[in-house]
């Protein structure tokens, strides 16, 4: 007897069903602020995919805080469903006293697979660099636009 391979439906390919912004929205956590648009999240997810491929990003808590306290400059992309928030609920702050941009997205699953990785990741920043200035300078423009928590 041979085997016989299933051939894979449309679902499996892309790694399961995909949520719509509204269902993303509701998994948030409540320090999520300032989150961003459907649009501006789609632009940021391709900043980092552009950004990964230079390998001009920091990735997780731990590397961006270290990098953060050293003055590095860019825009820092936060994962709005991250639970507990007690992870990285200093960051922003660190941003905001270093007058870093930053903004929430609400998956760290499209947060993750954008940079490249098959793990979500909560944390990541963006460092500018001439191979994508057109895209990092309109994100920046659009998070720094956004308003601030208070």
């Amino acid at each position: 007897m041979t085997k016989v391979k299933k051939e894979k439906t449309v679902e499996e390919e892309t790694g399961g069903t995909e949520k719509s912004y509204q269902e993303l929205i509701a998994n948030i956590n409540p320090i999520a602020n300032p989150l961003a648009s459907r649009k501006l999240s789609k632009k940021l997810y391709k900043c980092v995919k552009k950004a990964a491929k230079v390998k001009q990003i920091r990735r997780g808590v731990k590397e961006v805080q270290k990098f953060i306290n050293k003055g590095e400059t860019g825009i820092v992309i936060f994962a709005g469903d991250t639970l507990p928030i007690e992870v990285y609920c200093h960051l922003p702050i660190m941003c905001e006293d270093r007058n870093l941009a930053y903004a929430y997205v609400p998956s760290k699953v499209d947060l993750g697979s954008s940079a490249g990785s098959k793990r979500p990741t909560c944390v990541i920043m963006v460092k500018p660099h001439d191979d994508y200035k057109e895209a990092y300078d309109e994100c920046l423009e659009e998070v720094t636009s956004l308003p601030k928590p208070i």
